[in-house]
């Protein structure tokens, strides 16, 4: 049974990492709706009551469940100097036994992409479940034309591995995912001189 801290909270340069809370749901909610032409080509199409307060407060729920359950630790970006909401991300999936492996997935704000915030926030998630969780792998997905979530990932350290069919359903079809994974002892590249 994995042991969680009461408050999980992940400080990083710019920002706070912390689980949803009900507080929040106006400025995400607003994030969210301000950035739907951005996030949407690349995420599962929204529900018709995607931005309401009760999807929200089940979304709120379900975050919680899954942090004292160990299944998955889905946090928000918070910036530090004014506590801004700028994303979020999940670290979902996670799987014990001879796997200790984990999925990551995320998303930005249009208004804070590309300011290198959920870098940071990649790094310290993965540095978190390899410290923290004893976690062995993560592993990632994106779209094959996503040329900013791919570089961002190979910048954050994950290496690809492949191709994966008809993967997700995002924004109302099947689509194939190009897969990457981030390992706790990688040596792939590596020789015993380096």
């Amino acid at each position: 049974m994995l042991l969680v801290r009461r408050k999980l909270r992940i400080e990083t340069e710019r920002l706070t990492l912390r689980p949803p809370a009900h507080s929040d749901f106006r400025a995400w909610a607003a994030l969210r709706q301000d950035s739907e032409a951005f996030l949407a080509p690349w995420e599962p199409t929204w529900a018709p009551d995607h931005l309401s307060r009760k999807a929200f407060t089940n979304r709120v729920y379900w975050a919680q469940r899954s942090v004292s359950s160990g299944s998955a630790v889905p946090l928000f970006l918070m910036r530090r100097g004014d506590q801004a909401l700028v994303g979020a991300i999940t670290l979902d999936n996670i799987r014990r036994g001879p796997a200790q492996a984990g999925t990551l997935g995320y998303w930005t704000g249009e208004i804070h992409a590309r300011q290198g915030y959920m870098r940071e926030a990649i790094g310290a998630v993965v540095h978190y479940a390899f410290s923290q969780l004893d976690l062995s792998r993560i592993e990632a997905a994106c779209l094959p034309e996503n040329a900013a979530s791919r570089g961002l990932l190979e910048k954050s350290g994950f290496k690809y591995e492949g191709v994966a069919q008809s993967y997700l359903q995002i924004n109302g079809r099947w689509r194939t995912h190009v897969l990457y994974a981030s390992l706790r002892s990688d040596r792939r590249g590596k020789t015993d001189a380096g």
